[in-house]
């Protein structure tokens, strides 16, 4: 085994809004890629600054930390006042100027950079096509596939500007799923036609957009692979590496969701996303998933782990986020009129 460690491929969530000590002790080791931050670690901006600096300052130079945060806009953004309160991107999408949609990636990453976080699971760029979808809705930017492309491209630009990765999710596309695959395992039965006219194009949007990152949809695309999700299926991240072109970063969604979790022990599930094409996996908040995640990964062999090892160091040097540029803060009052413009 080279300079990385398998470890390196894990990202991990946490309870509390201090560092646990466990979790400090692998980041030490060089035994976790990654942390991601939710609402229920954050309670102002001096705590998480020191949260994230902590993390940042734990990591050895050889493995250094990426920490990570869903930070989209409307009912999923983690950090809220005093940092700037974005519209959902329905209503940006709305609003249709992707002049403003770049805009508002520079505001979000500046706000993000400062903190010293250098990843963004963000944008959706599944399109909006099923009113009855519980988990989409106006999170995506529009109900059709250039639309979503457009403004996806434009957050990506504004964003990745400031040295924050951003990452489009969710692949192949969770837009027109009746079921919300944190609780249960959805299925879509379109045609491959459907799918290259729909749910695809806003992904090559993003990929020509230099996107550093995509997540993948716990979905089942029936056309595609009709027994596996998406995330576990070689025939569908094989249609995004090697169709679509995407040599960047596949995250996985949350390997606790029930879509996965209800169906694969945790080994299980982390052989078949790295043998799909997974590179970084996602646990989000439980403790014995993490550790057991980790557990399966140091227990496989170096040529499923090689290969994504290194498109995460690649990510990291790129995107790190653990120093900032300035003593400058964001220029808040600018990010609050922009949100007000978008929202109106």
């Amino acid at each position: 085994m080279g300079a990385w460690r398998p470890g390196q491929l894990l990202f991990a969530g946490f309870e509390g809004t201090r560092a646990p000590r466990d979790l400090l002790g692998l980041v030490r080791e060089g035994r976790v890629g990654g942390v991601i931050l939710f609402a229920r670690n954050l309670e102002g901006p001096e705590q998480v600054r020191q949260l994230v600096a902590e993390f940042h300052a734990s990591a050895p130079a050889a493995h250094p930390l990426m920490v990570a945060i869903d930070q989209e806009g409307g009912r999923v953004q983690r950090l809220r006042a005093p940092w700037t309160e974005w519209p959902p991107m329905r209503t940006v999408g709305e609003h249709d100027r992707p002049s403003h949609t770049r805009a508002l990636g520079t505001a979000l990453g500046r706000e993000l950079a400062d903190l010293g976080i250098g990843l963004d699971f963000a944008p959706v760029v599944d399109v909006d096509t099923n009113p009855d979808n519980p988990v989409i809705g106006d999170r995506s930017f529009a109900g059709t596939a250039e639309a979503v492309g457009r403004h996806a491209a434009a957050l990506i630009a504004g964003l990745q500007g400031t040295g924050v990765a951003a990452c489009a999710k969710h692949f192949p596309g969770h837009g027109d799923t009746q079921v919300d695959s944190h609780k249960e395992l959805p299925r879509v039965a379109h045609a491959i036609e459907r799918l290259r006219a729909v749910e695809l194009p806003p992904f090559r949007a993003a990929i020509e957009a230099d996107v550093a990152s995509v997540m993948t949809a716990h979905v089942v695309m029936e056309a595609l692979d009709p027994e596996l999700p998406a995330t576990l299926s070689p025939k569908v991240l094989g249609l995004l590496r090697h169709e679509i072109g995407f040599d960047g970063v596949v995250f996985s969604d949350d390997l606790e969701m029930a879509a996965v979790a209800n169906h694969h022990t945790p080994g299980d599930a982390v052989r078949l996303a790295l043998e799909a094409g997974c590179d970084a996996l996602l646990t989000c908040c439980r403790t014995d998933v993490r550790n057991a995640t980790l557990a399966a990964l140091e227990a496989l062999p170096d040529r499923l782990l090689e290969h994504p090892a290194r498109r995460i160091a690649a990510l990291k040097a790129r995107y790190g986020g653990g120093t900032k540029s300035s003593d400058v803060l964001p220029p808040y009052a600018a990010h609050t009129e922009l949100a007000s413009q978008l929202s109106g």
